[in-house]
């Protein structure tokens, strides 16, 4: 939403080790029987959804985060199998009355999954979600209106272990991650809970047991407002001391960094900083992702655009190459 926010709190309360973490000193065994064959896709729909169980609902921000954001495990015991990169629809309770005047269900709302298809414990059983609760604040009157909350985050957000949740999906291709080459170079833009499909690349890259043995470079950028807006961070720390040669971390915070025209640092200027190392690495294979809200796109796709020209590169040619090559992918909302 464009509105302002209004801090809430996720029913589960915050706990100094969140459930979902894990050290990455050592890679954890999976379950097997859940590699290869064909992508899965649409396996279930709205007229014939899917039912999971919440499983826990956790706060993972701080106390001074400019919105509220939960890490939620749901259920599924391997009944609507996805791949790392892939979405769900959720279907919040409720009916609404559309265009016609007529009431029906809700709709589905995607999100990024944001676990490997292993889920948060390495069984299978369980995928997680990353949701920030919508709110709206009327900013004439300064108050909320609980009319304009968002339906299916505050219905994620308020849930309780136990409680039943729709699901569609799962869907999307162009963020999978590809593994054909295990040396690749995978770049990862996110800001806010774009974050999720990431968490996924990087527990499969650096914590599983799996088929995939990755020896290549994971670089992920992120932009928050602040430091208590910090998605996972915990985690990112761990894969950073343990596997420091392979893996960096850049963080865009807008309300505590400046960028080098003393402004607030978006997403947008953190990358420039580095962005002769990026189209080298572009120009030699590497994979750029892009996900998060649709507004980052642009301020990062001029500033692309800035650099190619100042190195003499024509930026649309250079583009439809990555895109050709399959090293572009975007899923913004």
């Amino acid at each position: 939403m464009r509105s302002g926010r209004k801090q809430m709190v996720c029913t589960a309360e915050t706990k100094t080790k969140p459930a979902y973490f894990n050290t990455y000193d050592k890679r954890n065994k999976t379950r097997r029987g859940l590699e290869g064959g064909e992508v899965p896709l649409n396996t279930f729909s709205n007229r014939k959804p899917f039912e999971g169980t919440i499983e826990s609902v956790e706060r993972i921000v701080g106390p001074d985060a400019t919105g509220e954001t939960c890490h939620i495990i749901v259920k599924t015991n391997n009944n609507i199998p996805f791949w790392e990169g892939q979405s769900y629809g959720v279907i919040p309770p409720g009916t609404k009355v559309n265009s016609r005047g007529k009431e029906v269900p809700h709709g589905p709302r995607l999100y990024s999954i944001a676990s490997t298809r292993y889920g948060d414990k390495f069984d299978g059983n369980t995928a997680s979600l990353c949701v920030r609760r919508a709110v709206y604040v009327d900013p004439e009157t300064g108050k909320e209106d609980p009319e304009k909350k968002g339906i299916c985050s505050n219905f994620l957000c308020d849930a309780k272990p136990g409680q039943k949740v729709t699901m569609t999906g799962p869907a999307g291709k162009v963020m999978l991650l590809p593994e054909e080459d295990a040396n690749s170079v995978h770049i990862m833009v996110a800001t806010g809970t774009g974050i999720a499909p990431y968490r996924g690349y990087l527990r499969r890259m650096f914590l599983e047991d799996t088929p995939f043995k990755f020896e290549g470079l994971a670089w992920l950028f992120m932009g928050v407002a602040n430091s208590d807006s910090k998605l996972y961070d915990d985690e990112f720390q761990e894969i950073l001391q343990n596997y420091p040669d392979q893996f960096r971390l850049d963080y865009a915070l807008s309300r505590e960094q400046k960028n080098k025209s003393g402004g607030k640092m978006y997403i947008q200027d953190k990358v420039e900083e580095y962005s002769d190392q990026l189209f080298d690495l572009l120009e030699n294979g590497a994979h750029i992702y892009f996900c998060g809200l649709k507004g980052m796109l642009p301020g990062i796709t001029s500033m692309l655009e800035r650099v190619a020209k100042s190195k003499g590169i024509k930026w649309a040619d250079f583009l439809e190459k990555l895109k050709k090559n399959n090293q572009w992918h975007v899923e913004v909302y």
